[in-house]
C-alpha cells in the first residue's frame, strides 16, 4: 500500500503520493492551507480509480469524459500524466517517464494506491 507524504515548503503544503516501494507515482499543487491539501488527497482519492484515460501521443485521440487521466509527451519527450477531478482542475501529476509502458504503468499504480493510501505528515 501506498503512502500520501505531505509537506510544508516555502511556497505552501503539497502531498506526494508514494508507491508501497517509496517511490513518488503522483505529486499536488502546492496549497495555502493543510485543509485545502487534504481536500486535494481526497480528490485524487475518489477520482483516481475510476477516471477515464486521454491519450494524447495518440494522433486525433479522442477526448475523454471527467474525471481523466491524461497522457501527453513533454518538450523534453518524456512521457507523464496529469489527474483531472471532475471539474476539469488539475488535482496531481506525475514525474517523467522515459516510456510511454512506464507511464501506463504510473497511472495504474496511482489507481491501486491513490484510495486506500494512509496521510504521513513529513518535516522538511
Amino acid at each position: 500500500m501506498g503512502t500520501f507524504a505531505v509537506t510544508t515548503g516555502k511556497t505552501g503544503i503539497k502531498f506526494d503520493l508514494k508507491a508501497g516501494n517509496g517511490e513518488i507515482i503522483a505529486s499536488s499543487e502546492a496549497y495555502s492551507s493543510a485543509a485545502a491539501c487534504r481536500k486535494g488527497i481526497e480528490s485524487v482519492r475518489r477520482n483516481a480509480a475510476d477516471a477515464n484515460l486521454e491519450d494524447q501521443t495518440e494522433e486525433g485521440f479522442a477526448t475523454a469524459k471527467h474525471p481523466k487521466f491524461e497522457l501527453y509527451s513533454d518538450k523534453a519527450g518524456e512521457f507523464r500524466f496529469r489527474l483531472k477531478a471532475k471539474n476539469g482542475e488539475i488535482i496531481a501529476v506525475s514525474e517523467g517517464y522515459k516510456s510511454k509502458a512506464s507511464c501506463l504503468d504510473g497511472i495504474a499504480s496511482v489507481r491501486r494506491n491513490a484510495p486506500a493510501s494512509e496521510i504521513f505528515y513529513v518535516e522538511a
